[in-house]
């Protein structure tokens, strides 16, 4: 496989299990890494369904690919190891996630858009988009209001400068500098990096220009699992940092401390209150998605949106009640 000089756009695939997506953001990420100078790495966390075979046949016949084992599995250790493995001289990072489809355009606009901002990251507004009625109701769910809590990079909008964002061009001398992902974080890395960046005086530009298309889970299961998860993770951000949640993450915090009240409803009809009000405002949030979309998955969203707040909620006592804040980073960046 012929060699070329640093990769001047470092492309970071973390990848798990992605056989269904996978060839679908490798055309993306090969296409653009042709014009922008730039390597392609798949970081593969032991794939079993056909992710690693599939990128090894594109790789065979593609100079500009590489596959790269990720033995810790997680995203951020996969990020780490491939600008520690393949970052030098590069400029930029673009993080892919392997669950997602991008326009053809995206990496340009977003390179276009570090250069008219002279920004250090910037960040992306994500769409969800699912295929079967449970999967739809989902996306509808993460889509709303109600699901995401009006989370900037949820929503798509002009452009503007902002603490957090899905991650998506950063670079890679701002990465570096202030140590990487910490590997102790299997969720909400981003976040926490964020918080490390802008405290070191990077900015943050969420672009209004593109954005990416997520596929969510297809199920109740995986989906508490994956929010439950994303709660452990903002509380053992907030306590790393010494920090307080915001205003809309401490009002779903309370959730699942209130719903368990119903626990004591045998001595008084009104602790079942808070989870009869959780219920009723499932049913009315389904209906307002139902009536806004048009869609009868609507009418699923709003309980979809109730569970991913409990589950978040749930993990977000689980790892505050622990009070075990994350270890110092250790990056590998």
């Amino acid at each position: 496989m012929p060699l070329f000089a640093a990769p001047r756009v470092l492309i970071v695939i973390p990848a798990l299990n992605e056989a269904a997506h996978i060839a679908g953001v490798l055309n993306f990420a090969l296409g653009f890494a042709e014009r922008a100078e730039g390597l392609v790495v798949v970081a593969d966390g032991g794939s079993t369904d056909g992710t690693r075979e599939i990128v090894r046949r594109r790789a065979a016949d593609h100079r500009r690919l590489r596959l790269l084992d990720n033995p810790a599995r997680l995203q951020a250790a996969a990020v780490n190891a491939a600008v520690a493995r393949f970052g030098e001289g590069a400029e930029w990072l673009l993080r892919l996630d392997a669950h997602s489809t991008y326009p053809a355009d995206y990496g340009d606009v977003l390179l276009s858009e570090a250069r008219r901002t002279g920004a250090d990251s910037v960040v992306v507004s994500m769409h969800a988009q699912g295929q079967g009625f449970l999967q739809r109701a989902i996306a509808e769910a993460q889509n709303s209001r109600l699901g995401n809590g009006g989370s900037a990079h949820r929503l798509a909008g002009e452009g503007a400068w902002v603490d957090h964002g899905h991650h998506a061009l950063m670079r890679i001398a701002a990465f570096r500098g202030v140590g990487g992902y910490d590997e102790s974080f299997s969720h909400n890395e981003d976040a926490e990096l964020d918080r490390r960046l802008t405290g070191a005086g990077h900015r943050i530009w969420l672009t209004g220009r593109t954005r990416l298309t997520y596929f969510p889970r297809r199920s109740f299961g995986p989906l508490v699992r994956q929010y439950y998860n994303f709660g452990r993770g903002r509380a053992k951000n907030l306590l790393k940092h010494n920090a307080r949640p915001a205003a809309r993450q401490a009002v779903v915090a309370m959730l699942a401390p209130a719903a368990a009240l119903v626990l004591l409803a045998p001595f008084s009809a009104w602790f079942a209150l808070p989870l009869v009000l959780w219920l009723l405002a499932c049913l009315g949030g389904g209906l307002a998605i139902a009536l806004q979309t048009k869609r009868p998955e609507g009418l699923l969203a709003g309980l979809a949106a109730g569970v991913m707040h409990m589950a978040w909620s749930a993990g977000f006592w689980r790892q505050w009640l622990a009070r075990r804040p994350a270890a110092p980073q250790g990056a590998t960046a």
